[in-house]
């Protein structure tokens, strides 16, 4: 055991020969960052920094960021101004970057956006990087995401062919080579479709030593479900999703919580948006991999399309 650490020394090798950074956007996170902060202290391979950016958080998020701190060298806390409010999608993005922009990309060999409302289990990051290590392809993973309902844990249910927002585990050469992220609602969709198109592989795994506790729904807002159920509409019909696949996404949904109101307000992000004429992702050459691929996924399903696209690139 290496006292400075806390690592036994097979761990502590290979912390040093795994270089990997996180970088957590946060905001007014005090009721669930404790068991964040825990769980990546816990882990059996430690970053080798930690960047959190507190966006101008007005509970005891900054107290309890400098608790942390002053007791681990590895954290470093970025603080922004009080917007005023609670941003999601491109207001996270640019939190994120905020904290990128303290680092040197180069000297690390993973990095990932991590938020602060997650329970991880103690070999995380440690399974992620075997891996990727295992597969030189896959530029970005996850494990799976559930919340914890009386007393059971509950899927999430997100797809295998993404790795998931809330702990996008990247391969630094990977996220450098797709352009990072798009500071948009639907940035955790497109980095995935574009690490497809440039020959990357994006995954995750529903496994035991490998599924964490999300502390806050997904596609909750601070307004509520159903605003943030309508935001996912907008960054679907945003990133270029054809009016098909996104019905037919609703009722796939259709059984989750809020039941038929939730699929029902996501549908209506998207018509919504549509209606309105609201602009989309600019890059037209990703709509149209957009597209092919979603018409193979309706056809076929989305294992078949993934695989497809794994041929067309190569991807072993």
């Amino acid at each position: 055991m290496d006292n400075r650490t806390g690592i036994s020394e097979p761990g502590l090798l290979q912390a040093m020969n795994r270089r990997y950074v996180l970088i957590s956007p946060c905001r007014n996170e005090a009721a669930y960052m404790r068991q964040t902060l825990d769980s990546v202290i816990g882990q059996s391979v430690r970053p080798a920094k930690w960047v959190i950016v507190d966006d101008g958080s007005t509970d005891e998020t900054p107290q309890i960021l400098a608790e942390y701190a002053g007791r681990h060298g590895w954290i470093e806390i970025v603080t922004r101004k009080d917007r005023g409010h609670r941003a999601v999608g491109p207001g996270v993005i640019d939190a994120f970057y905020a904290g990128y922009e303290k680092i040197n990309p180069g000297d690390y060999d993973y990095l990932c956006k991590l938020d602060l409302d997650l329970r991880l289990p103690p070999r995380y990051f440690e399974l992620l990087m075997q891996r990727m290590e295992a597969n030189p392809r896959i530029g970005t993973c996850s494990g799976k995401s559930y919340i914890e309902e009386g007393g059971r844990l509950i899927s999430e249910r997100k797809g295998d062919e993404t790795s998931l927002g809330m702990t996008k585990f990247y391969r630094v050469a990977c996220f450098r080579e797709i352009g990072g992220f798009v500071r948009e609602v639907m940035w955790d969709g497109i980095d995935c479709h574009r690490c497809r198109m440039n020959g990357w592989m994006a995954c995750s795994w529903d496994e035991p030593e490998l599924r964490f506790v999300h502390l806050r729904p997904m596609g909750s807002s601070q307004q509520n479900i159903y605003v943030g159920r309508m935001r996912h509409g907008y960054g679907q019909y945003f990133m270029g999703t054809g009016f098909s696949y996104m019905l037919a996404s609703a009722v796939f949904r259709i059984s989750e919580k809020p039941y038929v109101l939730g699929s029902l307000a996501t549908l209506w992000g998207w018509l919504q948006s549509a209606m309105k004429n609201k602009p989309r992702y600019e890059d037209r050459e990703f709509r149209r991999f957009l597209r092919h691929y979603q018409w193979r996924a309706l056809v076929f399903g989305k294992k078949a399309a993934i695989e497809e696209i794994h041929r067309e690139k190569g991807i072993v």
